[in-house]
């Protein structure tokens, strides 16, 4: 068969089915844009518990003369003694332990003034009231229930805290918006796959008669099949083109334009996804489209074209 015969098929039959092509243009889009969303959304999950999880610290928090309710603070503030032997154990943990930073109370009430210096209650607080501790850096910050099961409860220890208990929150948020996103997309792939059937066995109505000429010459299937396949396959990856592009405006206007702006220093503080991570999909979203577009096509026109 000539190209220009079969460029000629394709072009009049895209021409007389339009408004059915740019449904499916449509479609594959949107079905394709969600799919990308909830993988950007995954490689988010990953970069950020990659990059906070590196910042894991556990503090322990020393008993001052206010936290006489708590069983190990019975003896008032934490003597320098009590202080000592934490730090020896937590050198004994090493190399676990990567680093100590001991934060005193007068440095802590610093901290807290520049933190909330626009509180009313600012002025209620007090160094004596505010506790001394150690902010401990993990060489594995997964095993931090190691160093907070050996000083819950000790002498002269107020509590321990870390912070995977307020990052955990936040990826399980993230991890429920991807997967959010996925499903929804594979709701919309087979929105996509039943448009596409539909679309096929109403342009094969269409040129029904087209198509009896073309058996009476003597056309393979494959030549009869071919201009109904290249019309559905090029609507499928001008939508995942689209698609493509929609996520690339996205985080690019908005994740980095938010997180990454000139002058700010947000983008210092959190891992964000980027554009270079959509140009890594972009090639797994085109393939989903070209399968999802000759599969459909293929096996519909062999079900509903007898040849």
């Amino acid at each position: 068969m000539r190209l220009t015969f079969l460029l000629g098929e394709v072009g009049n039959g895209i021409r007389r089915n339009a408004s059915m092509i740019i449904s499916v243009v449509l479609v594959s889009m949107v079905s394709l844009f969600f799919l990308g969303a909830g993988l950007l959304a995954q490689r988010e999950v990953s970069t950020a518990k990659g990059f906070w999880y590196d910042k894991v610290q556990v503090s322990i928090f020393f008993c001052t003369s206010q936290s006489t309710d708590v069983q190990s603070c019975a003896d008032g503030a934490a003597t320098q003694a009590q202080q000592d032997q934490v730090k020896s154990q937590l050198d004994s943990m090493k190399p676990l332990v990567e680093h100590v930073y001991y934060e005193t109370s007068q440095q802590a009430y610093d901290r807290f003034k520049s933190q909330f210096r626009g509180s009313p209650y600012l002025s209620d607080v007090s160094p004596a009231a505010m506790p001394s501790s150690y902010r401990v850096k993990l060489s594995d910050p997964s095993k931090y229930n190691e160093v907070v099961a050996s000083f819950e409860g000790q002498q002269g220890v107020e509590a321990v805290s870390d912070q995977s208990n307020v990052l955990s929150t936040f990826f399980k948020l993230l991890h429920v918006i991807s997967v959010g996103a996925v499903a929804l997309a594979v709701v919309m792939v087979i929105c996509a796959i039943l448009l596409i059937t539909t679309t096929i066995r109403q342009v094969a109505y269409t040129r029904r008669r087209q198509v009896s000429i073309m058996r009476l010459v003597g056309a393979s299937a494959t030549v009869i099949y071919l201009p109904f396949v290249i019309e559905i396959l090029l609507a499928t990856v001008v939508g995942a083109a689209l698609a493509v592009g929609l996520l690339w405006a996205l985080v690019h206007y908005g994740v980095e334009g938010l997180f990454h702006s000139s002058g700010s220093s947000t983008g210092d503080l959190v891992s964000m996804i980027g554009t270079a991570d959509v140009w890594d999909f972009a090639p797994w979203l085109f393939a989903g489209a070209v399968v999802i577009a000759l599969a459909t096509a293929w096996i519909t026109l062999r079900r509903y074209l007898r040849v």
